[in-house]
């Protein structure tokens, strides 16, 4: 059952509203007022948000603008109920990210074809697209109704260690790995790498230059032999041009990157080489273990793994050593497997 979170501050238009949704079998949360609202979504998180504009305490459009702020939150669809029905206000709620705007009084049928049609809509990001070139040609042809035609949807095969793009270059596709491992890094003055990214079968990578209109900041690299679909460029630009969902989900994915990132940095400023060497074998284990249960041979060679931790690769060597010993890991042909993930996550410093 869909949950959806009322926000409207009149008791009358709330209470109706909640039970015409009720009626329609969702499950309805409601809220008084924008800040109680808030919280709500951070606690319930609903699969869409009906918001009244002009609250006490906290309007609508501060809503949206705090909701849009969390990773959490920020793709939940929004509609706003509003009595005003001035092209500036409905202007204002659609340039912050509404997806919506109904204007009281609204009938039964408007408010439940507007749901209806947020869900639909929304359906096509949340979806699991099958991984592979055709699932996400489809992915691409029912967002937006742009035809890519088997010509544009070109694949390339990419050997162990053959780079996919370099930094410092301009970004011309955007990329969906259908088989394989891509690595992204970035290197210093001294040639010291430090790798930025891991990317598994399913994934899409180097959105981010896109996105800025910028050059690349870092490289990609193929770990094993690839299978890369190149979705060209334009394509990409006009999809999040014309498709708010499509621009969500990139926002997403950009947010969960460099947050990401944040803790790398982090903990290479403030862990011991024991617990930065142990946060990355649980890292790359989970990036690529194909569900809960899965335990897989991590297969990255001791330089990638080094240029993760940070560390020298004798270091991370000497290191390994250690959890082998202690039976935390095991090395089987130079692959390693995790044998106390627990135990593995508790080092402290």
């Amino acid at each position: 059952m869909k949950k959806i979170l009322l926000i409207e501050d009149n008791a009358d238009v709330r209470e109706n509203t909640a039970e015409i949704l009720e009626l329609a079998k969702y499950n309805v949360v409601t809220a008084e007022n924008g800040k109680v609202g808030v919280d709500m979504a951070m606690k319930e998180k609903p699969d869409l948000i009906i918001c009244d504009i002009m609250m006490p305490i906290l309007d609508g459009y501060g809503v949206l603008h705090l909701l849009g702020k969390q990773v959490e939150t920020a793709t939940i669809p929004f509609i706003f109920l509003t009595a005003k029905s001035e092209r500036t206000d409905i202007r204002k709620g659609m340039e912050m990210g509404a997806d919506d705007y109904l204007t009281k009084p609204f009938d039964d049928i408007e408010l439940l074809n507007a749901i209806e049609s947020r869900f639909r809509r929304s359906e096509l990001i949340k979806k699991e697209f099958s991984n592979n070139a055709e699932g996400i040609a489809n992915f691409f042809d029912s967002a937006s109704q742009l035809k890519l035609i088997s010509d544009d949807r070109e694949t390339a095969q990419y050997k162990k260690k053959a780079f996919i793009y370099s930094e410092g270059h301009r970004p011309v596709y955007l990329y969906y790995l259908i088989k394989g491992k891509i690595k992204t890094f970035r290197t210093n003055e001294d040639g010291k790498e430090l790798i930025t990214g891991m990317y598994k079968e399913g994934d899409f990578f180097g959105y981010i230059a896109l996105l800025e209109e910028s050059v690349y900041k870092d490289s990609a690299e193929a770990i094993e032999n690839a299978e890369v679909m190149l979705i060209p460029k334009t394509d990409f630009i006009q999809l999040v041009n014309s498709n708010p969902e499509i621009s969500k989900k990139f926002i997403k994915l950009l947010a969960n990157n460099v947050s990401e990132r944040e803790v790398q940095l982090v903990k290479l400023a403030y862990n011991s080489l024991r617990k930065r060497v142990a946060d990355a074998l649980l890292l790359v284990n989970k990036r690529y273990k194909k569900n809960e249960t899965d335990n897989p041979q991590i297969q990255i060679s001791r330089e990638d793994l080094a240029n993760i931790v940070g560390t020298a690769t004798e270091s991370l060597i000497r290191t390994l050593s250690d959890f082998k010993t202690e039976k935390l890991i095991e090395i089987q042909e130079g692959k390693i497997v995790i044998k106390n993930e627990s135990k593995l996550g508790s080092l402290v410093n």
